[in-house]
């Protein structure tokens, strides 16, 4: 195998930094809010059906992650599968083109499974991307190479946003000479032609970020195990990592706090775009205009969560963020076009201009805003806090099962979701469900002992 370089590591950083766009472009502002508004046509019943693909991806993930994964580590090499992975993910997505307003496209169900698949798949994708960290970049230049490549993906996905914003979605709504009078390429409104090419530009843009990675990135050594016997090997190691974690009841207890309150993290992720077009009735420039702002939030949240970690320790840290989510989250529900902190409002607009020119606009990005940042500082603490409450003699061991619980419940959230979607019949009680998780996990992190603030002597 060849050593790790400057070049794999700048592949294997590309490779994530043109993955992540599926999730800011598909999953939360541009496409699933359009199909939901436009599509489906019905917020309550597209928030539903969308949670029904989240939680059979999540069950697709915990059934077939973990072991995979441990199996993959048996037989050797990863860039095989990773190739196929990324194959599969890049005609599903373009797939979700043929989806115009008014039927004549996919039916619904088809796009709940395409959905679910991409669901799984992308997991798969980030756990073999994961794998090629050390071939590519090495022991001393791995932690190097993750940070650039999460602000790498979230730098494609505000180019890519500004992209649509201008070359799409402002034409023809405002009157400023120099933008296009309507939509490049000739792509039809009436349509959804603006919303749906988002589609097959994420498609496109992973299936060449993932060229470098296969083309410069080291794989490892393939075994001289069979299948059938990697997987049993690969089953006897994930046995082997749970045993060797008994006995160590702080680490166990906020894996399980964590596992909790992540799920509430990917839920406020995979729903909150849903949320804000369905709740404020935004269409693609407003929801461009949302992910921009928040976006961009999200990169002063990665930040703060490391000056909060050093300054007053990780659990405290964590314990911040998610009481700041429950806060912010519980108001959030409380918005909506008519609708100011759970009370009827019918004021004139602030100013005149293309888009958030109301108070309940202005201030549901605000609090989108503060979602954003806290969000992302809780999944950035987090993985700082296990460093302090595990025996650092089992570090591998515990980040194994932090890998594990990620994925054993990522079904959880969207099942609630779904569930409480067509109980209340509003898209409000759907998300409802969401405070309640995080508010568990932090219930049970009040339990965790450690994971303080570092001294030095």
């Amino acid at each position: 195998m060849a050593p790790p370089s400057a070049r794999a590591a700048n592949a294997w950083v590309i490779a994530q930094a043109t993955r992540d766009p599926y999730v800011i472009l598909i999953a939360i502002y541009i496409f699933a809010p359009y199909y939901v508004t436009r599509v489906v046509g019905d917020p309550v019943l597209g928030q539903t059906l969308v949670a029904a693909a989240n939680k059979w991806g999540g069950w697709m993930v915990m059934l077939g992650a973990p072991l995979l994964g441990a199996s993959i580590d048996r037989i050797g090499p990863r860039k095989p599968w990773f190739a196929v992975v990324v194959m599969a993910l890049v005609l599903l997505i373009a797939s979700l083109w043929f989806t115009p307003p008014g039927g004549g496209g996919l039916p619904g169900g088809a796009v709940v499974a395409i959905l679910a698949a991409i669901t799984a798949l992308f997991a798969f994708h980030e756990m073999l991307h994961n794998a090629l960290l050390l071939p590519a970049a090495g022991m001393a230049g791995a932690a190097r190479a993750s940070g650039r490549a999460l602000a790498g993906g979230n730098a494609v996905s505000v180019v890519l946003l500004i992209g649509v914003l201008f070359a799409f979605a402002l034409p023809g709504k405002v009157g400023w000479t120099w933008l296009p009078a309507a939509p490049l390429w000739g792509l039809d409104p009436a349509l959804g032609e603006p919303d749906r090419i988002t589609t097959l530009i994420v498609a496109a843009t992973m299936a060449l970020g993932a060229l470098p990675l296969l083309l410069r990135v080291p794989d490892m050594p393939r075994t001289a195990l069979p299948i059938a016997a990697a997987v049993r090997a690969g089953a006897g190691d994930l046995a082997r990592l749970v045993r060797d974690a008994r006995g160590h009841r702080d680490a166990l207890l906020f894996l399980a706090a964590r596992m909790v309150y992540t799920d509430g993290l990917t839920a406020i992720l995979v729903f909150g775009g849903l949320y804000a077009a369905g709740s404020m009735r935004w269409a693609t420039l407003e929801m461009l205009g949302y992910g921009i702002t928040l976006s961009v939030a999200a990169v002063i949240g990665g930040l703060l969560a490391g000056w909060l970690d050093t300054r007053i320790g990780p659990k405290l840290a964590v314990k911040l963020e998610l009481l700041l989510l429950i806060v912010m989250q519980t108001l959030v529900l409380g918005m909506g076009r008519e609708r100011l902190f759970f009370r009827p409002w019918h004021g004139a607009a602030l100013w005149d201009g293309p888009m958030f020119t109301t108070v309940p606009e202005i201030t549901f990005l605000a609090l989108g805003c503060g979602v954003a940042i806290a969000v992302t500082a809780a999944y950035a603490s987090s993985r700082t806090l296990l460093t302090r409450v595990a025996p650092p003699d089992k570090l591998g061991v515990f980040f194994g099962l932090y890998v594990l619980s990620g994925s054993a419940t990522m079904w959880l959230g969207p099942l609630l979701v779904e569930a409480a979607t067509r109980w209340g019949g509003t898209q409000a009680w759907g998300m409802a469900p969401v405070v309640g998780m995080l508010a568990v996990g932090l219930g049970l992190l009040m339990l965790v002992k450690g994971g303080g603030r570092m001294t030095h002597d």
